[in-house]
């Protein structure tokens, strides 16, 4: 199996996440999504919200305001803007500013995740996140005093250090053969996956993940624990902020 292959496209995306720019042929095309032979943008998934964008062809601009996941990988047209229809050539552009502020925040969360799971042995239960914004559930029975602040600044040293993080393909047996590969307290990588990607910020958190990330903690900037909430008995829900 293709890990790289979504349906008909190839996802770019997935081997360098700092591609904002390609070009594809229309495979299929319709108001309700255009399937193209290649693309960067990313679909959405774990908490990640989907990419947007613009198609150019033929001198005409479509916008791109999000990708759904079916049989293909459909990316959603503005409503009234012009599709180009299949066997077209595109110039395809991934939204900039808003894909690095996502992939800063992404990497983040992993850093939330690598720190709370090493210093208070708790698993993740949810998480969402948009631009420079972020929350994660943990399995969390009690916050001991100073909790926020001590997460926050450890947060920041793992920053400072500029860790590597690393991205690679594994056979499924091989991935799940490293201890702790899965930090969330459901295992939510399908049966069928037989090749899982691996996001390993070196030294401190290694997990399954889909999504996109910078290259070194050092790129995601200060994160900042916003507000702890209780989600019920033993739960805890932690917001965070990330900045310049």
């Amino acid at each position: 199996m293709n890990s790289d292959l979504y349906g008909r496209t190839r996802r770019l995306e997935l081997a360098d996440q700092n591609l904002r720019s390609f070009e594809a042929v229309v495979l299929a095309s319709s108001p309700d999504g255009i399937v193209l032979s290649t693309s960067a943008f990313y679909p959405g998934g774990g908490g990640q919200p989907a990419d947007r964008g613009v198609l150019l062809w033929q001198g005409v601009e479509t916008r791109i305001g999000g990708v759904r996941k079916g049989d293909d990988l459909y990316l959603i047209p503005v409503e009234d803007d012009p599709i180009p229809p299949p066997g077209t050539t595109v110039r395809a552009a991934v939204a900039d500013e808003r894909r690095s502020a996502l992939m800063r925040t992404h990497s983040a969360l992993h850093v939330l995740c690598g720190v709370v799971f090493r210093d208070f042995g708790a698993l993740v239960t949810g998480g969402n996140m948009e631009e420079l914004t972020a929350r994660m559930d943990f399995n969390l029975p009690e916050v001991p005093p100073g909790f926020k602040e001590t997460v926050e600044e450890a947060c920041n040293a793992e920053v400072t250090a500029d860790r590597r993080i690393d991205v690679r393909v594994l056979p499924r047996a091989e991935a799940f053969a490293i201890p702790d590969i899965i930090r969330t307290a459901t295992n939510l990588v399908p049966e069928t996956v037989e090749e899982v990607r691996i996001i390993d910020i070196v030294g401190l958190d290694c997990q399954a993940d889909g999504g996109t990330h910078v290259a070194s903690t050092k790129q995601i900037g200060r994160i900042r624990v916003a507000k702890i909430e209780s989600k019920g008995k033993g739960f805890r829900r932690l917001r965070i902020e990330v900045a310049d």
